[in-house]
């Protein structure tokens, strides 16, 4: 019997559709020859009335109409797409009359179309709910459940009816957070290929104190004390190309290339401390070419993070800084040296084992990460800066630990800003001469740390534009480093 009434019940409301519209063209008639012969006053007080009597007749429509929809799907009967006992739940209206959506149902947002072929209604109730699997919707099984990246919120994971009814799926992320998952986090897993190019200045402003003499009676010094100076910038370009081979496994290749330009500046010229002279060096080539795969061991759901393990490898393309002869570049001023080369590598193999950790809470998106990089020794046939000099041994640079972390918030779709903080402890190096032991370099230890700004916008499916400004905060990092990205994915 329950069924035979909720079939009757759509019938009536069908049949009742076209009775309501021939008394809404009755009613605009009469509502014309009323307006004839009254005063103004009165005509705004009847256009008033009139409005507000068709505003209750097409919300009166709209209802029916929903109400149609819902019936049809299988919406308003409990056992074909609504739990048992919502019958009370469907048939008490809303604030604006219409029906109070189901609980199990996820929301769209008004005015959007529902997922799959179907369309909403004016008020923004879907009429075709999704899948809790993503696939077919339950009710409509020849319709396509697509998921929207901004049209589905995340499934609670509480006691409510959607926690039961959904499980813990990967929220859908917006094209602005997917591109701050693909810069902060880890790349794309889907088997699909992406070109990322990129270009960058790295500036450095160093100041050093130099003296030239000797102290006599232990206290008093006697000879030439200068403040050398050093402003350098490195511009960087690179091709990092990136490839998922399953869902869950990613490899890439990233190639730079360096052009190094350094200004040398020191006081003594003449033999004269307030007097200045400068050179500048400059030098491009290959740099440090390195590759790397990352495993996802977690995908993010409602309740856990993104957690995606990587290693990486660099070997020494660049040129070696090792061995590199510096030279007297001003005749009239000894203290103005400078090096005939300049490096674009680190001459060292090294492997980079890290773990990053990202949570996205629509639309702040939270991430982090913590590496461990392993500096391989390696002996050369000189490491003398000295010209003219030979100096064999073997070198170990500090082992280095890096982490941060730091937060992006998606202010649109298409757009994003990020703001994070990276440190770098990298302990003193050590450098061993044939058949002796090791030995630490005196000043070698760093600790560099930065505060990183990024602003990221997508320009459509492919391609993805990401600007970054780094702040050095101690003196081993740079002054600053500016760049821009340009990720298009095939």
């Amino acid at each position: 019997m329950k069924n035979v009434l909720s079939t009757r019940a759509p019938r009536m409301a069908l049949a009742a559709i076209p009775a309501a519209a021939m008394l809404f063209a009755f009613s605009q008639t009469a509502s014309a020859q009323a307006l004839a012969g009254q005063s103004l006053e009165d005509r705004l007080n009847t256009l008033m009335r009139i409005v507000d009597e068709q505003q209750r007749q097409i919300h009166s429509l709209e209802r029916q109409v929903t109400d149609l929809e819902m019936a049809q799907r299988g919406r308003g009967v409990p056992g074909a797409g609504a739990p048992a006992g919502s019958e009370a739940v469907a048939e008490q209206p809303g604030a604006d009359g219409l029906p109070v959506p189901l609980p199990p149902l996820a929301q769209v947002t008004p005015g959007a179309p529902a997922p799959g072929n179907a369309t909403g209604t004016a008020t923004g109730v879907p009429v075709s709910p999704p899948s809790p699997e993503g696939g077919n919707a339950g009710g409509n099984s020849g319709s396509n459940a697509s998921s929207s990246a901004s049209s589905l919120p995340p499934a609670t994971d509480g006691s409510g009816a959607v926690g039961q009814t959904q499980r813990a799926a990967e929220p859908v992320r917006t094209q602005a957070e997917q591109a701050v998952v693909q810069r902060e986090h880890a790349p794309l897993f889907d088997h699909k290929l992406t070109m990322d190019f990129g270009i960058s200045d790295t500036y450095y402003d160093r100041r050093q104190l130099q003296l030239s003499g000797f102290l006599a009676l232990d206290a008093i010094f006697l000879g030439n004390i200068n403040l050398g100076q050093t402003k350098s910038h490195q511009v960087m370009a690179d091709l990092d190309t990136r490839y998922g081979l399953t869902d869950r496994i990613s490899v890439d290749v990233d190639v730079p290339y360096l052009y190094r330009r350094s200004n040398f500046i020191v006081g003594g010229a003449g033999g004269a401390a307030s007097t200045l002279s400068d050179a500048t060096v400059s030098s491009h080539a290959l740099g440090d070419v390195n590759f790397g795969i990352y495993y996802q061991f977690l995908k993010e759901t409602n309740s856990m993070p993104d957690v995606v393990g990587s290693l990486r490898f660099k070997a020494p393309t660049g040129t070696s800084p090792f061995g590199q002869k510096v030279v007297q570049v001003d005749a009239n001023n000894t203290n103005l040296v400078a090096p005939t080369e300049l490096p674009t590598g680190t001459g060292f193999w090294n492997i980079t084992a890290g773990v990053s950790v990202l949570k996205t809470y629509d639309p702040v998106v939270l991430f982090g990460s913590v590496s461990y990089t392993y500096n391989v020794a390696r002996s050369f046939a000189d490491i003398s800066s000295v010209q003219g000099q030979t100096e064999p041994a073997t070198v170990k640079l500090g082992d280095i630990v890096q982490f941060g972390g730091g937060v992006a918030l998606a202010f649109s779709d298409k757009d994003s800003a990020s703001v994070s903080f990276t440190m770098a402890l990298e302990p003193e190096s050590k450098t061993r001469a044939p058949g002796g032991s090791y030995q630490s370099v005196p000043g070698s230890e760093t600790t560099a740390a930065v505060m990183n700004f990024g602003l990221n916008h997508v320009v459509n499916k492919h391609l993805t534009i990401n600007g970054a400004v780094s702040v050095g905060l101690t003196p081993d990092a740079p002054n600053f480093v500016v760049g821009v990205r340009f990720p298009y994915t095939f």
